[in-house]
């Protein structure tokens, strides 16, 4: 069986930035919210998983790309589907479109971890995940390590806070957008230009009161940025790709 799951929802003032382009922490906020409707509606969502396997659904790695600029006021309509579950990962893939016209796709990792001890379950024992994928709309496109530059240089640090955190007691995936973007000074982003382009991978958790040194190196149309803890241990790494604005 094939499920598609699909919401509309408006970018309002608390989504954009100066210019009224919506930044990238609310845009894998409204793409987090859509993956857990989709999972309550296809029978494998939180209370699911918790009850049934004492686990949760974690992100390991996310890529989107837009087309253009999403701008304030505008409704978009978001379209997203599992490709199933066998070993120990599972691709989500999303199509995003305004007013029927498609303006940019994503594609996440997700694991399913056991709350106790935070190893990974294989998805095949999970039964309510099993044909329910998005059939022919599955993309091919997978996720790998990014290779990073040796360019990276320490900019500023951040220490994760209350605020930070998400229903699993960890740094939800969302804000290390934010902290990518204040890394990469977007404030300071040329007018013709726009974010097109991210991928971040979470390489383990944070939690309230760790502190991250953020790196960052890159050419002008590419940008990394790597967040290390107090022991030298990556946390996160994220490549973010500019495209121009078209009139």
């Amino acid at each position: 069986m094939s499920l598609i799951y699909e919401m509309t929802l408006p970018i309002d003032s608390r989504d954009v930035d100066g210019r009224g382009y919506c930044k990238a922490g609310p845009l894998l906020a409204h793409l987090q919210e859509a993956a857990t409707q989709a999972a309550e509606h296809g029978g494998f969502g939180r209370e699911c998983i918790v009850k049934g396997y004492g686990a949760f659904w974690m992100m390991t790695r996310v890529w989107y790309r837009l087309e253009r600029p999403l701008r304030w006021s505008e409704e978009l309509t978001i379209q997203t589907w599992h490709r199933g579950g066998r070993a120990a990962t599972m691709y989500r893939d999303y199509d995003l479109f305004v007013n029927g016209e498609q303006v940019g796709e994503c594609v996440s990792a997700w694991v399913m971890a056991r709350s106790s001890d935070r190893k990974l379950m294989r998805l095949n024992e999970v039964a309510e995940l099993q044909n329910t994928d998005g059939g022919e709309r599955c993309k091919v496109m997978r996720l790998s390590k990014l290779h990073l530059p040796q360019d990276l240089v320490p900019i500023r640090q951040r220490r994760m806070e209350y605020s930070d955190t998400d229903i699993n007691g960890h740094v939800n995936n969302t804000r290390y957008a934010d902290f990518v973007c204040d890394a990469l000074e977007l404030e300071n982003l040329p007018q013709d230009r726009f974010l097109s382009q991210m991928q971040i991978g979470y390489l383990a958790e944070c939690r309230p009161g760790d502190l991250l040194t953020l790196e960052r190196g890159g050419a002008e149309e590419e940008k990394f940025v790597c967040g290390v803890d107090e022991s030298g241990k990556s946390r996160f790494e994220a490549q973010a790709i500019f495209g121009k604005v078209l009139p």
